[in-house]
């Protein structure tokens, strides 16, 4: 019971991604004007409704895969998390500066699959896709489970495998086109390996000096 108590606030922290999220639905619109991204090699990707699943599966891959690393390994967890914030608010401005749109194919039929697809484009508009928010996260989980020291055959395949899936569902439901989801890969994996090879603790260390001395600063102009 003791652990578990110990891990609810760190575990709390993932609250920050659905806060952050409220920025998303705020700048999901072309008000600013947008741009459109789609090359020749998107249009030869074939639409298939099938990878709605694995598109709808990243909802609970992202908070499940972090609620693991916050069991087990909490220096990957923090770090994990802390790339995947940095990476949304990068994003976000780059949505605010710089907008895109994705041309959504006409939908055919009434069967569960495309319900389902009629479900997200009815949710989330075709803007904010450049990088893709889907990409990035996922990719920052094969990134996490690479550094973890007890990785094994099962917990990497999982990850690789329904990351991959995830990434590749953005383009066959199109939801993205090919240049969000590059974009996102360099950014995730750039701000990953940024924040992993921080000194953390001398940051903090430096971060307290600065404080004190602000403190002591403050203390001797009274």
């Amino acid at each position: 019971m003791r652990k578990y108590i110990k891990n609810l606030m760190p575990f709390c922290l993932m609250l920050s991604i659905p806060i952050l999220n409220i920025i998303y639905c705020l700048i999901n619109n072309d008000n600013r004007g947008s741009h459109n991204l789609v090359t020749d090699l998107d249009l030869g990707i074939p639409f298939l409704k099938i990878f709605i699943l694995p598109y709808l599966i990243w909802y609970f891959f992202i908070f499940g895969t972090l609620a693991y690393f916050c069991w087990k390994d909490k220096k990957i967890y923090y770090r994990t998390l802390l790339s995947l914030n940095l990476c949304l608010l990068i994003s976000y401005g780059i949505y605010f500066f710089f907008q895109t749109n994705v041309p959504r194919p006409e939908l055919i039929g009434n069967d569960f699959l495309t319900m389902l697809i009629n479900f997200v484009y009815n949710n989330d508009q075709p803007y904010n896709a450049f990088p893709s928010i889907h990409v990035l996260t996922s990719f920052l989980m094969i990134k996490a489970i690479n550094k973890y020291s007890s990785k094994n055959y099962l917990n990497v395949a999982l990850v690789y495998i329904t990351a991959i899936l995830i990434i590749l569902a953005t383009q066959f439901i199109k939801q993205h086109v090919i240049l969000d989801l590059l974009s996102a890969i360099v950014l995730a994996g750039l701000i990953f390996d940024l924040v992993f090879y921080v000194n953390m603790e001398g940051l903090r260390a430096w971060l307290k000096e600065q404080y004190l001395w602000l403190m002591m600063k403050k203390r001797s102009e009274i």
